[in-house]
């Protein structure tokens, strides 16, 4: 299975799609507004672009696309004003891989152009959008040529499956139960990628350029543990059900793998010094609820249900991998996320059921 051919979240508005499931990861994007503010604020300070670039690698598709950037840009408006000096010019690259649904942000622009319009000052400078399809574990820009990274959760998934998975059988993740070949093989394949991501990064931005990376990862400095591996675990229940009935076949199901790892604080923190290029402004770690709607008031019925949630949020984002592996049709899918939620609401019920955020504000050296 390639990764980067199978590897997108949902397109499209419709029911299952990323756009209407996507919370939890706009929460995150909240969350980290402060530190993504300060970096831009801190950034314009130092250099007062006349052409600001702003990237953001792992864009997906759907409101939370444009919602870092709108906030970014907003700062800078606002910070010209209090400075008294012109605004620059905007240019905004948006990247994800080949597959994702670019085309719905494009149709979205224009309503966001206009919006934009209505919050900056009038003398504002425009706003320049470009869709850059390709993997962030590679160049995309030209040499010096961005002043500012954003990404939010899209690091942890890595360039490919790692090799060297075997005896992982019965499980699409690390596990409990892994062996320590195959925990070692998952973070050998982050090492590897952050590193290259890392050098790729350090020739595209400018000196004194920032960039924000939030990865989904972990506080314990054990890879298999529970705080980023349980909701694998949980989905390779439900698909183990389907083996044990016939419905899917053990040979295919044995050689299904996750391509991610949640990196911890440390592990993160060692590949970005070990690279030297950029140096760490602030590493903080925060958690967010799998439910994105837990402890919310005022919701329909529908949004009640956490384990409904939660499975939804959970299709948006494997149901392409599932689907390259496996090829399964619609009704096999529904099926599997009937059960993936049935599950995902006993164990919410009885268990405390956070995602772990690894958040690095840094500055590319001189």
């Amino acid at each position: 299975m390639e990764v980067a051919q199978v590897l997108r979240m949902n397109g499209g508005m419709g029911d299952t799609s990323y756009a209407l499931n996507s919370s939890v990861q706009q929460k995150v994007i909240s969350m980290t507004k402060p530190i993504i503010q300060e970096a831009m604020i801190n950034l314009y300070c130092s250099i007062q672009p006349k052409h600001l670039a702003i990237a953001d690698l792992g864009c997906s598709s759907g409101p939370n696309t444009l919602f870092a950037v709108s906030e970014l840009i907003k700062v800078v408006d606002e910070l010209c004003g209090n400075l008294g000096c012109q605004s620059p010019e905007y240019q905004v690259l948006l990247n994800d891989l080949p597959g994702n649904d670019f085309n719905t942000i494009f149709k979205s622009l224009p309503e966001f152009q206009n919006r934009m319009k209505k919050q900056l000052k009038a003398e504002s400078g425009p706003l320049f959008f470009t869709g850059v399809p390709g993997s962030f574990y590679g160049r995309l820009f030209p040499t010096n040529s961005l002043h500012f990274v954003h990404s939010s959760y899209s690091l942890q998934w890595l360039s490919k499956v790692p090799d060297g998975l075997e005896g992982n059988e019965g499980n699409i993740y690390m596990a409990s139960n892994s062996p320590l070949s195959v925990l070692k093989a998952y973070y050998d394949q982050f090492q590897k990628d952050f590193s290259f991501f890392l050098n790729c990064r350090s020739k595209e931005l400018v000196t004194g350029g920032r960039m924000v990376l939030t990865f989904l990862g972990r506080r314990s400095e054990d890879p298999s543990s529970k705080e980023c591996c349980y909701i694998w675990e949980l989905l390779a229940m439900a698909l183990k059900e389907m083996v044990l009935e016939g419905i899917i076949e053990e040979e295919k199901f044995n050689s299904f793998n996750i391509p991610q790892y949640t990196p911890s604080p440390f592990e993160v923190q060692s590949e970005i010094e070990k690279k030297g290029s950029f140096s760490i402004d602030r590493l903080e770690v925060s958690e967010v609820n799998w439910d994105a709607y837990h402890n919310e008031f005022n919701l329909s019925d529908a949004f009640k249900d956490g384990g409904y949630n939660v499975a939804r949020c959970m299709r948006a984002v494997s149901e392409p991998l599932l689907i390259g592996h496996f090829s399964f049709r619609k009704e096999i899918i529904d099926d599997i996320f009937r059960r993936y939620k049935a599950i995902l609401a006993d164990r919410m019920a009885k268990e405390k059921t956070e995602f772990v955020n690894v958040v690095v504000a840094m500055t590319k050296r001189g």
